[in-house]
C-alpha cells in the first residue's frame, strides 16, 4: 500500500510476518502533520494486522533519517489550538508505537534531528548508520522538546535528556547514542546494518507474538499516563511556538 502527496510519501508491506513501513518527504524526511498522521494510522493498523509480526520503520534516501518537524507547517501556525494540533501529530505516532502489541525495529541510516530523535526513541530496538549523529534543535527555535521528551528520557536517560536537550546546536555522534541506549546496534556499511536487522526481524516474525506482546508491555510499564501528558506537552509547544522569539528562529531556520 501506497499513499503519495505532496506533503511526503508512506509505503507498507508485509513478507513474512514482517511489516515495513517506508516514508519519505523531499525536505530531509521531515514531518509535516498529514504524514505524521498516516504513519501514526500504519503502525496502528499493522498492531491489528495478524499478518504482520514484527514492523520495521526506515525512512528513504541518502540524506537525513528524519529531519524532525516540517518548518512550513510551524510557521503556517496561527494561534495556540492550531500549534497543538501540529505537535499532536508527534504525540500520536508515539503513543501508536508504544501501543502496537509488535515490536518496532527502526532503521535510522542518518542524522536525526528533533521530532526524528523521538521517533527513534520510541521504536523497541534501534539499528543505525555510524553517520546517525543526533540533535535536539528545538530550544534554538524557542521553543523545547516537550512532546518528545518524555519518549526520549525514558529511552536515554534524564541525564543526557537535559544535556541534548540545552545543547541544542550540538550534535552528539552515534557512539554516544548507542551509549546511552538510544541505538542497539552500529554499522560502519549500510548493507551489513540492513543484514543484521532482517536477520533479528526474521527471528522474531517466527517468535510467540504472546509473548512479544506481553514483553513489550512490560518494556513501557510507567507509561501510562502518557494519553494525558503528551497532549499537556504539545499544547507548551503550541503556544511557545507563536512567540516573536520562535517566529524569527523558525524563519531564520527555515530559510537556510
Amino acid at each position: 500500500m501506497t499513499t503519495s502527496d505532496p506533503t511526503g510519501d508512506v509505503a507498507v508491506a508485509i513478507a513474512d510476518g514482517i511489516a515495513t513501513v517506508r516514508f519519505h518527504h523531499p525536505k530531509g524526511n521531515s514531518l509535516p502533520g498529514s504524514l505524521l498522521r498516516r504513519l501514526a494510522d500504519a503502525v496502528t493498523g499493522l498492531g491489528h494486522d495478524d499478518a504482520a509480526r514484527v514492523v520495521v520503520l526506515r525512512s528513504e534516501g541518502s540524506g537525513p533519517f528524519c529531519a524532525g518537524a516540517s518548518f512550513a507547517e510551524l510557521q503556517a501556525v496561527r494561534d495556540a489550538d492550531g500549534g497543538t494540533s501540529f505537535f499532536m501529530g508527534f504525540a500520536r505516532l508515539i503513543l501508536a508505537m508504544r501501543d502496537c502489541p509488535k515490536f518496532v525495529l527502526a532503521r535510522v541510516h542518518g542524522r536525526a534531528v528533533g521530532g526524528g530523535v523521538g521517533v527513534v526513541a520510541a521504536s523497541d530496538y534501534a539499528f543505525a548508520m555510524r553517520g546517525a549523529a543526533v540533535r535536539l534543535s528545538e530550544l534554538a527555535i524557542g521553543i523545547g522538546p516537550f512532546v518528545i521528551g518524555p519518549v526520549v528520557e525514558r529511552r536515554i536517560g534524564p541525564g543526557p535528556f537535559a544535556a541534548l536537550s540545552i545543547d541544542a546546536a550540538g550534535w552528539r555522534d552515534a557512539e554516544w547514542a548507542e551509549r546511552h541506549g538510544l541505538y542497539a546496534r552500529l554499522y560502519d556499511v549500510e548493507a551489513e546494518m540492513d543484514a543484521g536487522l532482517d536477520t533479528l526481524a526474521r527471528t522474531l516474525a517466527r517468535s510467540n507474538p504472546e509473548a512479544m506482546a506481553q514483553l513489550k508491555r512490560v518494556f513501557w510499564q510507567g507509561t501510562d499516563h502518557w494519553p494525558t501528558l503528551l497532549p499537556e506537552r504539545a499544547a507548551m509547544s503550541g503556544r511557545l511556538v507563536l512567540s516573536d522569539f520562535s517566529r524569527k528562529a523558525i524563519a531564520a531556520f527555515g530559510s537556510r
